[in-house]
């Protein structure tokens, strides 16, 4: 697959994603669920933690993408929803921590939300990826 950034403005890379990407070549497309704060039981982890929440949850996605032979290298789409939005840019490094050294800077976007589905949750990382 080949990935060509689209960014007719440059202030997103700052923030670690480009505006668009051109996907040529893909064989194959994961649309993923939302992953979130949750152990392999489905019981909510790091209460009151946006920090512990996103890198739990990453670590999550990453699990789903490894069941698919894919990794973060292959995210094509970013949604990010999140009760308190400027805790989660506060800790938005953890996801540069990730995507940056697999070279990815998907499309994102990051939602404030009311509350998600399951009480104490306070990030959601929805994921699309293709190879």
């Amino acid at each position: 697959m080949n990935r060509t950034p689209v960014n007719p403005w440059s202030w997103s890379l700052r923030f670690g994603y480009n505006q668009a990407e051109i996907l040529e070549g893909t064989k194959r497309q994961l649309v993923c669920a939302g992953q979130t704060s949750v152990d392999a039981e489905g019981d909510p982890q790091h209460p009151g933690h946006m920090r512990n929440q996103i890198t739990l949850a990453l670590d999550n996605l990453e699990t789903v993408l490894r069941a698919a032979d894919m990794g973060l290298c292959d995210v094509t789409r970013l949604n990010v929803y999140a009760t308190d939005v400027d805790e989660a840019i506060a800790n938005f490094e953890v996801l540069a921590a990730r995507f940056g050294p697999v070279g990815a800077s998907p499309p994102m976007t990051l939602l404030g939300v009311t509350r998600l589905a399951v009480p104490g949750l306070m990030v959601e990382i929805e994921a699309t990826a293709a190879d």
